[in-house]
């Protein structure tokens, strides 16, 4: 479980794809210190929770190793991922952790595509679009997870939505470099989607 609080950027070291191409094995690097870093350990990466294979330091860097599994590679942005590819990380919430943006699963329900960026004095907007499978969930004003990132939904508008980016988050996270046209993976809000499910069970 997690919040959508990054709390670091990684780069994806080395790609190695094994298991006929059906398995990515990551190595990222990050600035976490290597002891706290245990095998089995779940890391949240652009939003998808991985495991933690194995880690270590290299020159001074820690790094640590993740297996994409076919479903991640064909549901979510990983099936783009590079060596170099950067990406929003944050480890699993403790139990007594400040719960600072909202409950997050790290499961991944698609990809979000962003139809136009508008940098404004002191923030820059986004336009984005989904499925309308996907969009149900989707309410002004409420949560939604994109790349890992808990954001506020700013408007909707059929299968379109837009969200505000402060400063910070655009300094701290990935997001200061989305570009139009550049896809993005996108959980929504769990307790959407279990309204959603109590009203069609009615």
């Amino acid at each position: 479980m997690f919040t959508g609080i990054v709390t670091d950027i990684g780069e994806i070291v080395s790609l190695t794809p094994t298991a006929q191409g059906q398995l990515h094995r990551l190595r990222i690097a990050c600035r976490y210190d290597r002891a706290t870093i245990a095998d089995g350990a779940s890391i949240a990466c652009n939003g998808v929770c991985l495991t933690v294979v194995a880690s270590g330091v290299d020159s001074g860097t820690t790094w640590f190793d993740v297996d994409t599994a076919a479903e991640t590679l064909a549901l979510t942005t990983a099936k783009h991922w590079r060596a170099g590819t950067r990406l929003n990380l944050e480890r699993a919430l403790k139990i007594g952790d400040e719960l600072g943006g909202h409950i997050v699963a790290g499961h991944v329900d698609g990809i979000a595509t962003i139809i136009s960026r508008e940098d404004l004095p002191d923030m820059a907007r986004f336009e984005l679009g989904t499925t309308r499978e996907l969009a149900r969930f989707v309410a002004t004003k409420g949560s939604i997870t994109l790349d890992g990132v808990s954001l506020t939904i700013n408007t909707v508008k059929d299968v379109t939505f837009s969200v505000l980016i402060i400063p910070h988050t655009l300094t701290v996270t990935t997001i200061g470099g989305w570009k139009a046209g550049a896809e993005v993976n996108i959980e929504v809000d769990l307790m959407a989607r279990y309204a959603a499910r109590l009203t069609e069970m009615k």
